[in-house]
């Protein structure tokens, strides 16, 4: 029971990172049809700048807030280069734009920064809290803690705020909301920015755990495009749903079986949920009207 303790935990804490990233596909693919598969570059660059400013002697805080405006300075200006080859090229070209932007940003992170292994301190000291014989460190009582109040915070946005209700109004019929008022390419705009900030926030608050490095956002991002895929894409929560079960499942592989399959998990999911339910735990079926 420990031990499963231990593991439930430290799969959360993963699950979170994908949870967050997933939710940034999800609502940047409503937005536009399109996906974004430069997301993990938001939680590796939130991550490599809040380290690279408090080694270089600035405040946490500091380093976090300007870990958060470049990242999102970053996703504004991806969303001006998708718009414009997303309204002349189409949605293939636009997944290209982005995997090319990913690698660019790698670059750039690397040349500047170098490839080693980076971290930032624990927001709360990094001694155990003993659990019965489980220890979990405090900063996983943070990252689910942070991701709670993210999560929170969106569904209220969405559900209460005007501006929310609209972005939602857009995501579901672009064609009407616009001539109900709704500015749709400011739809798209937020989205981008929200997702940048996500990515951002997944990034700094699990680098203390998981550390980061110039290419960590690769396969993070490959496993939150499956988070995505696996709670439906489209469906914001099951995108949710999807990142923690892939962490969970990462965790329980790993502490029970062998931490050499553990990457293998998400792909596993996925090919069995396409077997049992193609569109998805929360995706609603295509309907095709005759």
């Amino acid at each position: 029971m420990d031990a499963f303790i231990q593991f439930l935990f430290s799969g959360l804490t993963e699950g979170a990172r994908y949870a967050l990233a997933a939710l940034g596909f999800t609502l940047i693919y409503n937005a536009s049809g399109a996906l974004n598969f430069s997301q993990g570059e938001s939680i590796m660059l939130g991550g490599m700048t809040t380290a690279v400013l408090v080694q270089a002697g600035a405040p946490l805080g500091l380093a976090m807030l300007a870990a958060v405006v470049l990242v999102l300075v970053m996703s504004l200006v991806l969303q001006k280069l998708f718009t414009r080859t997303l309204q002349r090229s189409g949605v293939l070209p636009v997944i290209i734009l982005t995997v090319a932007f990913g690698m660019i940003v790698r670059g750039i992170v690397q040349v500047t920064w170098g490839t080693q292994t980076r971290s930032i301190p624990a927001f709360s000291g990094s001694d155990p809290i003993r659990l019965g014989g489980a220890t979990i460190l405090p900063q996983a009582l943070w990252v689910i803690g942070v991701t709670t109040v993210v999560l929170a915070g969106l569904a209220w946005f969405f559900r209460y705020s005007r501006v929310g209700r609209g972005f939602v109004a857009a995501s579901l019929d672009a064609s009407t909301a616009q001539l109900m008022g709704i500015n749709v390419k400011y739809v798209l705009l937020l989205a981008f920015a929200i997702s940048g900030v996500l990515g951002a926030v997944a990034g700094i608050v699990t680098a203390p755990i998981t550390y980061t490095y110039y290419d960590v956002g690769v396969m993070v991002g490959l496993k939150a495009i499956i988070a995505a895929i696996i709670g439906g894409m489209g469906s914001p929560l099951g995108a949710v749903l999807g990142g923690l079960l892939i962490g969970l499942g990462e965790a329980m592989t790993a502490g029970y079986v062998s931490s050499a399959y553990k990457d293998a998990v998400p792909f596993l999911m996925i090919v069995v949920l396409f077997l049992v339910k193609p569109s998805g735990l929360l995706g609603k079926p295509p309907v095709e009207r005759v």
